[in-house]
């Protein structure tokens, strides 16, 4: 990691804060000219049923004593908090017995939107898929902040196919001090290298989390997994946004009002 994507100064990430504004989650761009956001991924049992939630499960291993309740200091957050089944940072696919669950699929289903209006992808969006804000034991929603292992290698491929210096592109890294877990926001954690090598940043030492940012040295695109959301916005050339939006490996939607 420290010989292909070495650390550079702070400074990198000037252009993007007088763009977006402040990058405590990750840096938001706008449409440069044009944006898509592509979609975490969510997993199912192939046969399981949606009668068991989340919570309903942990509290009846609760009663049954085979888990602990869980407190901070003198707090019962089982008595105050729902077991939703979300979770944060990195994802793969949970392997055999399991699918992948397309978001067009789920709002097909249960007859929501995929992300409401006026909404971001996040724990907001499907609220007819869980009960009592709890998903049911049989599905895997996406995490928060992170992009799944297959959707960024995946993203890598089409951003490098997409580029007039393929996967020789320079690019630049950022990761949030939430996604690392620190508590100086003075020396922002950012890396440099070819765009060919990106898979490696999926796996920072330090980190549970992709990167909340990553741009091309050319500003001619950006990406950003906020740190409280279900997906990533990237912005750049039209041609780059129709080929995110015709991959078959990658979920990705257009929102007019998160353009």
């Amino acid at each position: 990691m420290s010989s292909l994507w070495p650390l550079v100064r702070s400074g990198a990430t000037d252009w993007l804060l007088e763009l977006c504004g402040d990058g405590l989650t990750g840096f938001m761009p706008p449409a440069m000219p044009d944006a898509v956001w592509v979609l975490n991924s969510m997993y199912e049992h192939n046969q399981g049923s949606n009668e068991v939630s989340y919570d309903e499960h942990h509290r009846a291993r609760l009663a049954a004593g085979s888990t602990q309740p869980r407190t901070v200091g003198a707090i019962d957050l089982d008595a105050v908090s729902v077991t939703t089944g979300g979770g944060l940072g990195r994802a793969r696919h949970p392997g055999p017995g399991r699918r992948r669950l397309r978001w067009a699929e789920l709002a097909r289903r249960t007859g929501d939107p995929m992300v409401p209006d006026g909404l971001m992808p996040s724990h907001r969006c499907f609220p007819s898929a869980k009960k009592k804000g709890s998903w049911p034991l049989s599905m895997i929603p996406p995490t928060e902040g992170s992009l799944d292992r297959e959707t960024w290698n995946q993203l890598i491929v089409t951003l490098s196919q997409c580029g007039p210096e393929g996967p020789d592109t320079r690019c630049l890294a950022y990761w949030s001090p939430l996604s690392l877990g620190a508590t100086d926001f003075d020396n922002l954690h950012v890396r440099a290298g070819r765009l060919g090598d990106a898979e490696l940043l999926y796996d920072l030492s330090g980190a549970d989390f992709s990167p909340s940012n990553l741009w091309a040295d050319d500003r001619s695109w950006v990406l950003c997994t906020d740190y409280d959301l279900w997906g990533t916005k990237i912005a750049g050339s039209p041609a780059l946004i129709d080929a995110l939006l015709n991959d078959p490996e990658i979920e990705a939607v257009r929102l007019p009002w998160a353009h």
